[in-house]
């Protein structure tokens, strides 16, 4: 799926693969160590994290009209917790605060919905308020603190609705 973000905007999302690891591995070496520690808690990623990743969830990448990749988006079912998702995001330092993330989060609280989730989960340092900004941008969150970190969960009835790209799904008629 190849998704415009906006007209003036030459960024596109897709579905990643495994194939796009080169593509992954040069994103992640353009991004700062405290993005790197923030979305993985540690400054470098291998082969095998996006392996997991991809075993275990959606993933979507960002990619500048130059084919680079600016962004990595994932959702995925939170284990014994039916019906939530958990979204993970990276935003290259040089591409943050212009949408991107926010369009990825969106597109990923549309696949959650599509996939029978009503909730949208956000682990996320205390500290990270790019992060915790963009996810309350989403709708109304509950927060838990747990020490340093806060678990943040968005209801998907109204996640994303602000932005045509993600429709909802036609109510069901059970």
């Amino acid at each position: 799926m190849h998704q415009l973000l906006n007209s003036s905007d030459a960024v596109r999302i897709r579905t990643a693969t495994l194939a796009d690891w080169p593509l992954i591995e040069t994103f992640h070496r353009s991004c700062s160590e405290q993005a790197l520690h923030r979305r993985w808690g540690r400054t470098w990623i291998v082969h095998r994290d996006i392996e997991r990743l991809l075993h275990h969830s959606s993933c979507w990448i960002a990619l500048h009209d130059t084919d680079d990749v600016v962004a990595l988006g994932s959702a995925g079912p939170v284990s014994r917790q039916p019906g939530v998702f958990d979204l993970g995001l990276q935003v290259a330092d040089v591409h943050q605060r212009r949408g991107i993330g926010l369009a990825l989060a969106r597109h990923a609280a549309a696949h959650g919905r599509s996939r029978g989730a009503h909730t949208l989960s956000v682990y996320a340092e205390a500290s990270n308020l790019p992060m915790l900004g963009l996810v309350r941008r989403l709708g109304h969150p509950t927060e838990i603190r747990q020490g340093a970190h806060l678990d943040v969960r968005v209801p998907l009835s109204g996640a994303g609705a602000a932005c045509p790209t993600t429709p909802a799904p036609p109510p069901s008629r059970r």
